[in-house]
């Protein structure tokens, strides 16, 4: 792909596009139906946030992949990947509503401030309609705030926290990707028939929102098939040495260590584990294990062999059979060499929804785009039948639950789908309580 032109260096040079006013801020009032960034000329552009830098930096690469790639599809360029399997069938290949799609990057270096920064500088000075991206929750909840304010729509990336749909969401704000509650209600069962009900846990958590309800989640779904949770200590994100916080697992009395830790920490966490050689260990009468609630491809790859039978959940995989994964994983790997993460999917998946509400609304106008969104019911986009469910703009789906490979084929395929939980199983009240305290609110189109 020649990618140059939409870069943010090759929109500015499209200055009869934008227009004098790009270098002021766009919250202006241009009628009774104005709203922020309204596209004048032939381009819309759409804003892409993702770690470049930190801890989460490997999915926030590959999720701009996928990001590029979506845009090639909705351009018409390419094969036109999983715009060929979605059951919408309102986007056509020629843009969105008909208006050539072009593309701004940030690095949110997995800090909040930096992501607001970034996502603040694509809203006022390249007028992104709709922002998209990250892979930390506490980054997803402080853009998603940010795009609230601003008028513009947000496109959850990588956000497991139930907060980012919970006590935090907004009403310009909307996640596909699953999150800590379902990841817990779908390893529980597995974990019950593989270890077992008497059980001691260990967590170790990544401090801050997503770990804080990934710690919430799975102790209260292991406690009710019967485990104790022994000890919950919290450790620094990007803390790279986790040894100070291994070393008393060995003299707590745990049988089971839960790594509460996503992307490179977790690759850190759980090598340094098993050089401790707790997964060689006998506790009171058992093998010790270690479960990663929140897993990925890019993970294991980076863990290589120590992932090796170690239960997690996913929200998709590259290997499963459907058509749509099939066409994505084909688009994908045409481009770029590999098969997508999860993270890429997701990615993908949400620069699609949106462009698909904006095609159905018939409007970029945030508050068209989030009525075509509230309640819409899919499929062909990975994920099976799938629900955004308007209460919270939680995205509702089966969840996958996986394994690290005894065996693997290749480094791709370090992963095995052990089971597909479906979406009952996932399920809750928009009112339950790790979910309350929160208002979606009215929705802002910046006008």
């Amino acid at each position: 792909m020649s990618g140059n032109r939409f870069t943010r260096r090759g929109l500015l040079k499209t200055g009869a596009t934008l227009g004098v006013g790009l270098a002021a801020p766009s919250f202006f009032v241009r009628g009774a139906n104005a709203y922020v960034n309204e596209p004048t000329g032939g381009t819309v552009t759409l804003g892409f946030n993702v770690p470049q830098t930190g801890p989460y930096a490997d999915e926030g690469a590959d999720q701009l992949r996928a990001y590029k790639l979506a845009v090639m599809h909705l351009n018409g360029e390419g094969d036109g990947g999983m715009l060929n399997t979605f059951s919408s069938k309102a986007l056509k290949g020629n843009g969105i509503l008909g208006k050539k799609v072009a593309y701004v990057t940030g690095d949110t270096q997995t800090k909040s401030d930096a992501a607001r920064a970034a996502a603040k500088a694509m809203i006022e000075k390249d007028r992104a309609v709709m922002i998209t991206g990250g892979s930390s929750s506490g980054v997803a909840v402080a853009v998603q705030g940010l795009c609230q304010e601003a008028g513009v729509i947000f496109m959850a990336g990588l956000t497991h926290s139930n907060d980012t749909t919970g006590k935090d969401r907004k009403k310009n704000g909307f996640r596909h990707f699953f999150n800590a509650y379902m990841s817990a209600a779908a390893l529980a069962p597995v974990l019950k028939e593989a270890y077992g009900t008497d059980r001691r846990a260990y967590h170790l958590t990544a401090d801050y929102t997503w770990g804080w309800t990934q710690e919430e989640s799975i102790a209260a779904s292991t406690e009710a098939i019967g485990w104790e949770t022994v000890q919950k200590v919290r450790t620094p994100l990007g803390a790279g040495d986790f040894s100070q916080y291994i070393t008393p697992v060995l003299n707590s009395g745990a049988d089971v260590l839960i790594l509460n830790h996503y992307g490179k920490d977790m690759v850190n966490s759980l090598t340094q584990a098993v050089q401790f050689g707790l997964r060689d260990k006998q506790v009171n009468g058992k093998q010790f294990e270690i479960v990663v609630p929140l897993y990925s491809e890019l993970m294991a790859q980076g863990a290589g062999e120590n992932v090796k039978g170690i239960y997690g959940s996913a929200n998709w995989d590259w290997k499963l059979p459907d058509e749509a994964t099939q066409a994505f994983t084909k688009s994908f790997g045409q481009e770029y060499g590999s098969p997508p993460s999860q993270a890429a999917q997701t990615g993908y998946v949400q620069a699609i929804l949106y462009a698909d509400a904006v095609e159905r609304a018939g409007s970029f106008n945030p508050c068209d785009v989030i009525s075509a969104l509230e309640d819409f019911e899919f499929d062909g986009l990975g994920n099976g039948p799938t629900l955004y469910r308007g209460a919270d703009h939680q995205c509702f789906k089966k969840v996958l639950v996986v394994k690290g490979a005894e065996n693997p084929t290749n480094q791709y395929d370090l992963l095995e789908v052990v089971s597909e939980v479906p979406t009952d199983e996932v399920t809750y009240a928009p009112d339950h309580p790790m979910f309350a305290g929160g208002e979606l609110g009215s929705c802002n189109p910046g006008a």
